[in-house]
């Protein structure tokens, strides 16, 4: 079994080979949320995702390919977070429909349980008026068999 700087060789080794046998047609297939899918990067080399993370050359190469494929515009490129706050952009809005739709769905609810509970009472009212008349037959022995 390989040690941990043989796997780290080999893993890197195996990442150049595969950022060499990509077009910028297979790169562009692969952005997920403006970067290059880890998941698939790992899938295709055949290693772990964490590789991706943990072995600092991998991690520099991926990100200088990345910065490279910014520049020939197949990725979009990154938002500044400084300037993004800076400038003030509103904060998201919790989505007041989807609170009005619940609302609406809860009073729903709350009427369906009223009248169910409503048609519940009158059924046990029923219910116990027959009881009452069920004994009395029964002891009277006219009870239909």
């Amino acid at each position: 079994m390989p040690s941990g700087q043989q796997l780290s060789e080999q893993n890197l080794t195996t990442f150049t080979v595969w950022l060499a046998s990509k077009t910028d047609a297979e790169f562009r297939a692969m952005v997920s949320r403006g970067v290059l899918s880890r998941k698939e990067i790992a899938k295709e080399c055949g290693f772990a995702q964490s590789a991706l993370n943990q072995n600092p050359r991998i991690k520099a190469a991926l990100k200088a390919k990345e910065d490279e494929l910014r520049e020939s515009g197949i990725l979009p490129a990154l938002a500044d977070e400084g300037s993004a706050g800076a400038a003030g952009l509103p904060m998201r809005k919790p989505d007041t429909s989807r609170a009005a739709v619940s609302a609406e769905h809860v009073r729903r609810l709350e009427s369906d349980l009223a009248a169910a509970r409503a048609e519940l009472s009158e059924v046990k009212r029923k219910l116990e008026r027959y009881e009452l008349l069920d004994e009395a037959l029964a002891t009277t022995g006219r009870l239909l068999r």
